[in-house]
């Protein structure tokens, strides 16, 4: 599975479980660590790792794994790392907080429909 059939399915897993406020940075070429950010908004702990949980599942039937997980037991920041793929998932006051879409202010932001159409 290439990278960006990686990201699809984490978003359609993501938008199936009800995350909000989906947001795709295209960080290729930017020197990031990986190529995209997955953004999304969960709201409550539990709605957060049900998020996390529903992706690491389907990317793994696909024999994907995570290089690492962080934050899931406090789930206000939930960072699941793919290597090329980083999904983020955030309670909305600690995506406020950290701001990743205006901190990686020079990403070009992929559309939503676009992704899971292509």
């Amino acid at each position: 599975m290439d990278t960006f059939e990686k990201l699809k399915v984490a978003l359609q897993t993501a938008l199936d479980k009800k995350a909000e406020e989906p947001v795709i940075l295209d960080l290729t070429g930017l020197g990031a660590l990986a190529d995209y950010f997955l953004i999304v908004s969960a709201l409550s702990d539990t709605h957060g790792k049900t998020l996390a949980d529903e992706i690491t599942k389907k990317l793994k039937e696909e024999g994907i794994t995570p290089v690492s997980i962080e934050g899931y037991d406090l789930a206000n920041w939930i960072l699941i790392d793919y290597g090329d793929v980083i999904i983020h998932i955030f309670k909305p006051e600690i995506r406020e907080l950290y701001s990743l879409e205006n901190l990686w202010i020079d990403a070009p932001q992929i559309s939503v429909e676009e992704l899971i159409t292509c």
